[in-house]
């Protein structure tokens, strides 16, 4: 054999996805990543994420899952755990005691909580008091237009959904920032130090109600969610709300090959999911797609993927078809979708580069994440990678490997570890991202189109 030859047969070479994607292929990607957009402008939360996820499967002909109920082969079901986080499951033609395939994602994404007691006045400025939630770069959330999304229970149990910062006729709220010229000693401070947490509350207006007393400001704000919502400012403490970057997903470059939007990870994976399950024939193996909550913060609580609500969801599957929970999950396998770092050249000193995921180079799959001596990961055995492997080149998915920065740069994690732990087979697999935890991320639309197509091939494994 000729080196050329040998080079062939022996070294991997990865190449660019452009470099054979077709036409037909070009013009899937193109209408699913509009598909994607238009998702990704009406889901900045969980609980929106979870209420068009459900209101899609109900138009797809899936129906509630309910303890006692009869599914058989071929039935679509999901659940609803709490407007927070839902699952979904196409039931296969194989019994449950086969195991199922599993793809898992998260829908929540860093952002700024209100403070339970959040509407102050100061300087006859109304601001409302926020707690971060998840790994953000704080100075990156000042002077950008931002929104408000969530829901209030008021008094009498009503619950009100509220968004403002949205439509073109919306106003949209702001943290400032210090100006230059008297940023001196802000200057001299680290990045983490320069915006301090206690500092990013959000301005929410300056004009006062006419006439005397005192907090005018406040109280025309107060007055004005009155007469939108109904409340008042007890109701501040039985509500969720939540800033978010203001705005829609929108192409970035000139080639149009990336799009920018709050929240890719990892509603990207997300999406990725969802799509190929609504519309599936009956699979061999029980097809599942999870879309969990406070992966941000650990996965905790009774949304997150360490709850027993993945347990209740599957335990009245495996019940309807008298099969032992515990025997499904050991055959089982589980893709957890989320997202990695792409390499990013502006740092090349963060990233080992032979081991880094790369725009348009298809789906990331990633071996173990966690932090230094892998601490808090899962890592997937030789088998299991190779699985994923023969799987995606099978259905023609174009994959690439990711690592997440350096040995001891950092690290991160996924819901990867939690799913392991119920002796489920699990690999990480998903988007590159540029700007991860930034308010606006970016993806290519190409990777996009590639994890769709992986989770499609997992469910159909």
């Amino acid at each position: 054999m000729t080196n050329d030859e040998l080079r062939n047969a022996l070294l991997n070479a990865p190449k660019n996805g452009y470099a054979d994607l077709t036409d037909a292929q070009r013009a899937e990607m193109e209408e699913y990543c509009k598909r994607y957009a238009a998702f990704m402008d009406a889901c900045k939360t969980e609980r929106e994420a979870t209420a068009w996820t459900v209101a899609a499967a109900k138009k797809h002909g899936f129906t509630e899952l309910k303890p006692g109920m009869s599914v058989k082969s071929g039935d679509k079901v999901y659940f609803n755990n709490r407007g927070k986080s839902v699952l979904l499951a196409v039931v296969g033609s194989e019994s449950l005691a086969a195991g199922a395939n599993i793809c898992a994602a998260h829908v929540d994404s860093p952002r700024m909580d209100l403070k339970p007691n959040p509407l102050y006045e100061d300087s006859e400025i109304a601001y409302c008091k926020t707690h971060y939630y998840g790994g953000i770069k704080k100075y990156q959330w000042t002077a950008i237009p931002l929104a408000l999304h969530g829901v209030i229970c008021l008094k009498d149990g009503t619950a009100v959904n509220v968004t403002i910062g949205e439509d073109d006729s919306d106003p949209v709220l702001m943290v400032s920032d210090l100006l230059p010229h008297l940023a001196a000693d802000q200057m001299k401070k680290t990045l983490a130090e320069g915006i301090a947490g206690e500092q990013l509350n959000v301005i929410v207006g300056t004009e006062p109600l006419s006439g005397e007393g005192s907090e005018l400001v406040k109280l025309h704000i107060m007055k004005l969610l009155n007469e939108k919502y109904g409340m008042v400012e007890a109701d501040f403490r039985c509500a969720e709300l939540v800033i978010v970057p203001a705005g829609k997903c929108r192409e970035v470059g000139l080639d149009r090959s990336l799009l920018g939007a709050y929240g890719h990870d990892d509603r990207v994976c997300a999406y990725a999911e969802i799509e190929p399950l609504l519309t599936m024939e009956t699979p061999k193996h029980t097809a599942v797609c999870i879309l969990a909550d406070k992966e941000e913060i650990g996965s905790v609580g009774i949304s997150g993927m360490q709850s027993q609500a993945f347990e209740y969801f599957m335990g009245m599957l495996c019940d309807s078809q008298g099969v032992n929970l515990q025997q499904c999950f050991a055959n089982s396998f589980c893709l957890s979708a989320d997202v990695s770092n792409a390499y990013d050249p502006n740092w090349p000193e963060t990233c080992d580069r032979r081991n880094n995921s790369l725009l348009n180079y298809g789906v990331s799959i990633c071996k173990y994440t966690g932090s230094r001596g892998k601490g808090g990961a899962s890592d997937a055995s030789a088998e299991a990678m190779n699985h994923v492997r023969t799987t995606f080149e099978n259905a023609g998915v174009r994959w690439q490997i990711a690592t997440l920065g350096k040995v001891d740069q950092g690290g991160g994690g996924t819901v990867a570890a939690y799913m392991a732990n119920r002796n489920i087979v699990t690999v990480d697999a998903g988007v590159p991202v540029l700007s991860m935890h930034a308010p606006i991320e970016l993806v290519s639309k190409l990777d996009c189109y590639m994890t769709m197509l992986a989770c499609k091939a997992i469910y159909l494994a």
